[in-house]
């Protein structure tokens, strides 16, 4: 059976609390519970990356944490954290292997797909601010280009 649109719209809203949760969870532990908090795990990650590297991963997750849950954007937001996962999924692979009990990289590969997935299918029922539709933002971005190439 194909799914009705209303099915898929309760999952992505569903996904879309799923994936809110962990990032609100994640940033209570490196705030509240990792020793040291979050100035530790600054100073830890910024020993071996560029400031950037950390400053960008708390800003993922703090999108993640409150836009995906109302469902700000939660398309773009889901895209902007991709990155954050893989790194994460490579850093805990090259240190710890792949499997989850030995701290490895399945929990991140997960959290990964769970992002890609919110992208694709969208923002789901109830989102505040939903996403644009990127056929539209890309077909403008065409026709800018087709403008500049006529008129340069």
């Amino acid at each position: 059976m194909k799914p009705t649109s209303t099915e898929l719209n309760v999952g992505a809203l569903f996904l879309r609390l799923l994936i809110g949760s962990l990032f609100i969870a994640h940033l209570y532990w490196k705030f509240f519970v990792l020793p040291g908090g979050v100035h530790q795990w600054f100073d830890g990650l910024q020993k071996n990356y560029p400031t950037f590297v950390p400053v960008y991963v708390l800003t993922a997750e703090f999108a993640g944490a409150l836009l995906i849950i109302p469902g700000v954007w939660s398309r773009y937001v889901a895209l902007y954290t991709v990155p954050m996962m893989i790194g994460a999924s490579e850093f805990w692979l090259s240190r710890k292997g792949f499997f989850f009990v030995g701290a490895g990289a399945e929990l991140p590969l997960v959290w990964l797909a769970l992002l890609v997935l919110q992208a694709i299918v969208g923002d789901g029922a109830y989102a505040l601010a939903r996403s644009p539709d990127w056929r539209a933002l890309a077909s403008r971005l065409r026709a800018t280009a087709r403008a500049d190439e006529i008129h340069p």
